[in-house]
């Protein structure tokens, strides 16, 4: 009987949520978005940089087969992103690199492959990256040289910002990512996480001093429940996997991550009370998909596997890429959650969109509804 009402429940809020999209109502009080963080987000940045390593396949199919063309997201589709913008009933936000794009509903500085640290710091660590990452310093470099080329004044920047959403991450994940895939440990790693979460902070602060007002910052996804991390990191007859079939470990992780980063958005919203910070919380959406995955439409046989990649018990291979030579793709990836065993599929990312949204993933609640008011 509970199964039943919580199905119906999350049948119920999709279909709220279409209206939500479809709907007639009054404008919303946001009136563009500024987007920053790495692949999760990125509409097409380092399509125009020039993808290599992992993101080498992004500008070509079977990347956008679902939207029926690569648009340089790391995805089948659409993005968290885009949803977003749908709601708010925005066009979709076009990236910053897009010379001839129309910014007037805001900007997408997103990168895939982005990192919170700079490369400095990484390097200095020992940790080494693709060429060409833009960090978030670098991301909001590009966003004050936005302003200086669209804003007439100070006073003006900030009468367009004070109705705008910025949305700051997902961003960190491939700080990690990047010190895993090399074989870091798991405390090892853990030792960057308070520079991450500064460097996030850090950010938000100044896009305050510019006159944001509204933010959103997203925690960090269950990394144990990835494809990549799974294939990577699995050891046989390892009591790491939880009931889901994810590392414990590594989803341990992530939420050590995530409760550093929302102690210190409390400490932020402490001192900032008239600026509306939400947290996003990805981890708990992700979770709440595939506890759910079957009224959701998702093949229950396939949530840990990746409809495009190279075969294994996981469907992912570093060395054999997604959209590389050998690799193939699923019949229909609405049935997939994850997409190359990095990223999600539209499907998956939609539900996480719905989630956040109407199923109380994003934190505080009534500032989510303010926002997403019309």
């Amino acid at each position: 009987m509970a199964a039943a009402s919580s199905n119906a429940k999350l049948l119920l809020t999709l279909v709220l949520l279409q209206a939500l999209m479809d709907s007639a109502a009054p404008a919303c009080s946001v009136d563009a978005i500024y987007s920053f963080g790495d692949s999760i987000a990125d509409t097409g940045n380092l399509l125009r940089e020039g993808p290599v390593g992992f993101f080498s396949s992004i500008g070509s199919f079977p990347y956008g087969q679902t939207y029926e063309k690569p648009t340089g997201r790391c995805s089948d589709g659409l993005l968290i992103i885009d949803y977003l913008a749908m709601a708010l009933k925005l066009p979709l936000i076009n990236p910053y690199l897009d010379k001839t794009a129309d910014f007037s509903s805001g900007v997408n500085f997103a990168v895939a492959g982005a990192t919170a640290l700079d490369r400095t710091y990484l390097l200095q660590n020992a940790i080494i990256m693709p060429p060409g990452i833009m960090p978030l310093s670098s991301q909001l470099d590009w966003f004050k040289s936005h302003l200086n080329a669209t804003c007439p004044s100070q006073e003006d920047c900030a009468k367009k910002l004070g109705g705008a959403l910025f949305l700051v991450g997902e961003i960190g994940g491939n700080d990690y990512n990047y010190a895993f895939f090399q074989k870091r440990s798991i405390e090892a790693v853990k030792a960057y996480v308070p520079q991450v979460v500064k460097s996030i902070m850090d950010f938000t602060k100044e896009v305050i001093e510019l006159g944001a007002t509204q933010i959103i910052i997203p925690g960090n996804f269950p990394i144990g429940c990835s494809p990549s991390y799974l294939s990577l990191f699995s050891v046989a007859g390892s009591a790491d996997h939880d009931e889901r079939g994810c590392l414990t470990s590594y989803n341990s992780f992530a939420a050590y991550h995530n409760e550093q980063l929302k102690v210190a958005i409390d400490n932020l919203r402490k001192a900032n009370a008239d600026i509306s910070i939400v947290y996003a919380d990805y981890y708990g959406a992700f979770l709440h998909l595939l506890d759910h995955a079957s009224v959701l439409g998702f093949n229950e046989g396939s949530l840990l596997k990746a409809c495009c990649g190279s075969g294994g018990e996981y469907n992912f291979n570093m060395d054999l890429m997604c959209g590389g030579l050998g690799s193939s793709t699923c019949t229909d990836p609405a049935q997939h959650v994850s997409w190359d065993g990095i990223h999600l599929t539209q499907k998956a990312y939609r539900a996480m969109a719905l989630s956040l949204l109407m199923e109380g993933f994003a934190q505080p609640s009534e500032n989510v509804q303010d926002i997403w008011s019309c």
